[in-house]
């Protein structure tokens, strides 16, 4: 386990726009980062840019330590090894890490979203990692932002008391007081299954993506996504999930709490928005969501990653609780029928979580102590 100080090199692995984002960040705070991308065509720009430019809540340009496709170059000596890319990435950078992460070697998913710091542990296991493994996440992204242009990022804003857990749970005080000095917004939260069925992109994405469809794919998405495609019905659809999902943390007995207050607490709208009780008005005074167009298609994170990666994991979780999840199972069945993609086998499953046939008792102990699942 690295301490508090310790941490001085950051592996962040992946170059969307959270990774983008955080390597910027982390290198101007004097932190060696070691930025990582799949492709080199991810990569290639920020070389002849000569580094990240950044504009908004801090402004600049920063050249990561180090550029690299190669995982094992990436990890390296790192004190930290953060995985900054979307839930259906994490297989992939398991499968590339159990060979080469050092035994005692944190990781954390920024976010983890539902069921992320599972998962990984799962593939991790799978791909014939053996050692004790330090998991931690937050619930979601650590900034706002947006690429917008080759090698330059948009970062309107850092996420706001961002709930932040760890795997196993008697870890968890351990790797806050390690990673805060990175992150200062992280709050602590009970387990991963708190952090996981906090999962707000889980609950308004899927909604707008769907009762906007028709819209998304007749301009390319040429709309704002939170101020325009949020609208009221589509609000109350998100109620909707919502309502779900608080249902099941309340049986699996974990700490939840509405989407208004987290989206509020998040930094994400205003507090009439939130007293108002609707959840398309609160989109509407989203400040930092403001221009932020649909995506251009549903070929994109808000359906593969927060239906697959977000609904599938938190109807699972009913069912093993013992809750209907209608409003979460119709998203699921109308995403599969418009797509092609069978979300309920492909998503996010209690097997590939590695918690399948476990009763509730054992779950929690797992989280907590991180004893194998059987």
């Amino acid at each position: 386990m690295v301490e508090a100080q310790k941490i001085r090199s950051v592996a962040v692995m992946g170059a969307g726009h959270g990774g983008y984002a955080a390597a910027a960040d982390l290198t101007r705070r004097e932190f060696e980062v070691r930025l990582h991308a799949r492709r080199e065509d991810s990569l290639e720009p920020i070389r002849a840019n000569g580094g990240i430019d950044v504009r908004g809540i801090f402004e600049g340009c920063e050249m990561p330590a180090l550029l690299t496709t190669d995982v094992a170059e990436a990890v390296a000596g790192a004190d930290l090894v953060m995985l900054v890319v979307p839930s259906v990435a994490h297989a992939w950078y398991a499968e590339r890490l159990a060979g080469v992460l050092a035994e005692g070697t944190p990781v954390f998913l920024n976010p983890g979203h539902t069921g992320g710091g599972l998962h990984f542990r799962a593939e991790m296991r799978r791909a014939g990692h053996t050692a004790q493994l330090e998991i931690c996440e937050t619930v979601t992204l650590s900034f706002i932002c947006r690429i917008e242009a080759p090698a330059r990022v948009g970062v309107y804003s850092y996420t706001k008391s961002l709930m932040f857990a760890a795997l196993p749970g008697t870890s968890a005080g351990t790797l806050h007081a390690a990673i805060s000095p990175l992150f200062p917004e992280i709050r602590p939260a009970s387990s991963v299954l708190e952090t996981g069925l906090a999962n707000i992109n889980a609950v308004f994405h899927p909604p707008g993506m769907l009762l906007n469809a028709g819209w998304i794919e007749a301009t390319g998405g040429d709309f704002l996504f939170y101020r325009e495609g949020v609208t009221d019905a589509v609000g109350r659809a998100a109620a909707a999930i919502d309502a779900e999902r608080l249902a099941v943390a309340r049986a699996l007995d974990v700490p939840a709490r509405p989407f208004l207050q987290m989206f509020h607490e998040a930094g994400l709208t205003t507090r009439a928005a939130t007293e108002s009780g609707s959840i398309s008005r609160a989109c509407r005074e989203s400040a930092p969501n403001a221009t932020l167009k649909s995506p251009p298609s549903l070929d994109h994170r808000y359906v593969h990653e927060d239906v697959g990666y977000g609904l599938v994991p938190i109807a699972a979780l009913g069912r093993l609780a013992g809750i209907e999840t209608p409003t979460i199972d119709s998203h699921i069945a109308l995403f599969s029928a418009a797509t092609g993609i069978d979300y309920a086998t492909r998503g996010l499953t209690l097997a590939r979580m590695g918690i399948a046939g476990l009763e509730l008792v054992a779950l929690k102990r797992l989280v907590q102590e991180g004893e194998t699942a059987t």
